[in-house]
């Protein structure tokens, strides 16, 4: 894959993970649900302050240790982009790692820069739980927190299925069941299907790396 391609990829991405979160961010209310497609694919409002998936970490430090290492990660991966592309590895690893860093990207612009242009944003409690905010969110020059103190937007929201299991499944018959619950966003998403593409064809792609290698080696 050639380098021009993999940066249409990520900006791509990027446009568009964080089109949709300013969307949202400034449309929606804190908590809100709009049906898409039916009620298995909304756009359901809410706010994360750690992970991919919503994910946290339980110390007030956290958030700006997350950030810092998000910021670590794009800036290796750049060089990591560079060096394969370079190499000519298998344009599928490219676009794997492509998809992972636009992900990343992504999430870490809301993570430095959405507490200083948004003037609302969720707030953690003394349980480590965000609390939604009323109103609708702006911009603004007073921010909600602090650079590097952000919260990550996240929309899509999935519900394939919700029901009662049935009484003969054990120990959750009777209750109440939902498939895929998680809340997400594009970055989420770009992450996740990188990272499966490559669980996936790893063996390609890296036995592919070696022939290819080992090529180069024999002609030289």
């Amino acid at each position: 894959m050639k380098k021009r391609n993999a940066i249409l990829i990520i900006a791509v991405i990027v446009l568009l993970d964080q089109l949709l979160k300013i969307y949202v961010k400034t449309n929606f209310f804190y908590g809100e649900s709009r049906p898409i497609l039916g009620q298995w694919f909304r756009l359901h409002f809410i706010e994360n302050n750690g992970m991919a998936w919503g994910w946290k970490f339980n110390l007030q430090w956290g958030k700006l240790l997350l950030t810092l290492f998000r910021l670590v990660a794009v800036i290796w991966g750049s060089f990591y982009i560079a060096r394969i592309i370079r190499e000519k590895r298998p344009a599928g690893l490219v676009l794997c790692v492509a998809l992972i860093y636009a992900g990343a990207m992504g999430n870490l612009i809301d993570s430095i820069f959405y507490g200083l242009i948004f003037d609302k944003g969720a707030a953690m409690d003394p349980a480590y739980t965000l609390q939604g905010y009323g109103g609708l969110a702006s911009f603004s020059t007073s921010g909600y927190g602090s650079l590097f103190h952000g919260n990550v937007v996240d929309m899509i929201y999935c519900p394939i299925f919700h029901g009662t299991l049935p009484n003969w499944v054990p120990f959750w018959g009777g209750e109440n069941f939902e498939f895929f619950s998680m809340v997400f966003n594009i970055a989420d998403a770009s992450i996740s299907v990188g990272v499966f593409i490559l669980l996936i064809f790893s063996k390609r792609f890296f036995n592919k790396t070696r022939s290819d290698l080992g090529r180069l080696q024999a002609e030289q």
